[in-house]
Formats: C-alpha cells, structure tokens, sequence
C-alpha cells in the first residue's frame, strides 16, 4: 500500500545554528488507518506494528536521518537521558546529546515538546512535557542534563494543545502554584464551570525555562486539538497516533 498522502513537517522557527537539524511531524503522509491515520509514529497505542515500522522507515528516508530516533517508553516522568546510555526500551521523557548523528525524539498528540540546543551547536536535547511532567521538573531536569550554561541555550515550543483548548481541574492548577504562586497567572477559569480552568502550558514552560535562566524562547503557537488536520490530539480523539518530535546534530558539526 502506497503513503496515502504526502509527509508534512513543522520547523522550528528559532535562530538555532545551522548544524542544528529539528523538526515535528504531522499526522499527514503515512500508511495508518483509522483513527491512527496516517502517519503514526507510535508502537504502543494499537496501531499495527508492521504499518508502525513503515512510516518510522519512511520517515528515515524522507529526512535522510543520520541514524534510527532513539524511541524512548515515555511515561509522564522527569528522567533525561543522555543518549549514549539509551538502551532498548528505555523509559524517559528527555534525551539529550553532544555527539552528532544522533537523533533524539519524543512522541506527542497534545503534550508539549521541548526543543533545547546552545549557541554553538555542541549539546541538544527535547523533552516530553505534559502536565505531569512540567508540575514535577521536566525542565529543570532537561537543562540539568543538557549540562551548559543556561544563558547560552535556546528553547523552542513545539505542537501542543493550546491555551484555549485544555482545559483541567482545579487540582491540577493547585498542583502547579504549590511548585510557583506566579503560575497562577497561566490558568484562565472557564466560564461556568466551577473549579475548572483552561491552561496554558506553552506560558508554564516559557516560566519554568526564564526561573532557569532561558530567556531565548520560540514558538508556542499551535494547538494540537484546534488545527484537526494536522495533529493527532488525544484530548479530542481519545485512541489516536503520535507526531514525533526530532532533533539531531548534522555529522558536519564537528
């Protein structure tokens, strides 16, 4: 069976330097079906896994990546890994990497990915931050990691579920003052709905990134749930597939 359709991307728009090689995938271009249409990236959501390795394939040979993403089990925590110690299976929500022609990934439908790379192109990194994952520490974990000086780095805010779409409960916006009072100002009550509240995670992360030092912090426009042909959104589908969100060092980087 044919891709049913062409591959689309989303490209960071950050003054990244130009060995920095990052991007996110669309739901558009592969060979899934069903509610996993078309271009699913995920082997741990229903879809077929043959269908799952064809578009994780095709999507190698359309980006001419230096080498397989290094798929990590994600399970809304605060573990970074550094590439070099990826095993199979590894269960993480962050990869980081100084080596080039290795691909870090996340996979999202509605979280929120986080590009990082420096000024000089010598580390890089993308997280997989969720609710969960920003109330516990995903950021300051992943810069932890990223091992640089937080001055120096850049920061771009991949496809998520915007601000106008998310809507959570009342604990969950506790949860988040009880880490910063000023996060308060990331949540908007929805009307007649009491202890409900709309979110803004792009606004949570670009707060959690400043409190580290990130000042340099790009994107945060989309929304999974909102741009329907485009993003697979598990708040909106329920069962749904993955966009993969990549980011690599080109092997001229050194």
């Amino acid at each position: 069976m044919a891709a049913i359709n062409t591959l689309e991307f989303v490209y960071p728009d950050w003054p990244a330097p130009v060995h920095v090689k990052a991007l996110t995938t669309t739901r558009n271009g592969g060979f899934s079906v069903g509610p996993y249409a078309s271009f699913n990236l995920s082997n741990l959501v229903g879809d077929e896994p043959g269908t799952v390795r064809r578009n994780r394939a095709l999507l190698g040979e359309v980006l001419k990546l230096p080498a397989d993403p290094i798929w990590l089990t994600q399970v809304h925590s605060t573990r970074v890994i550094d590439a070099f110690d990826a095993g199979p299976r590894e269960e993480a929500d962050g990869c980081v990497t100084g080596t080039p022609g290795v691909v870090c990934a996340v996979l999202t439908a509605d979280c929120l990915p986080i590009f990082l790379c420096d000024r000089r192109s010598t580390r890089i990194g993308v997280l997989h931050a969720g609710w969960r994952g920003l109330a516990a520490g995903i950021v300051e974990e992943g810069l932890r990691k990223i091992q640089l000086p937080t001055a120096n780095l850049l920061a771009w805010l991949g496809p998520a579920i915007g601000p106008s779409a998310y809507e959570v409960s009342d604990e969950v916006r506790q949860t988040f003052i009880r880490v910063d009072r000023e996060l308060e100002e990331s949540f908007t009550p929805v009307r007649n709905r009491k202890g409900h509240w709309l979110a803004d995670l792009y606004d949570i992360a670009r707060r959690r990134l400043r409190a580290q030092g990130v000042h340099a912090v790009y994107g945060g426009l989309r929304c999974t749930l909102r741009e329907r042909n485009l993003f697979f959104s598990h708040r909106r589908d329920g069962n749904c597939g993955r966009m993969a969100s990549l980011i690599w060092l080109d092997k001229s980087a050194r």
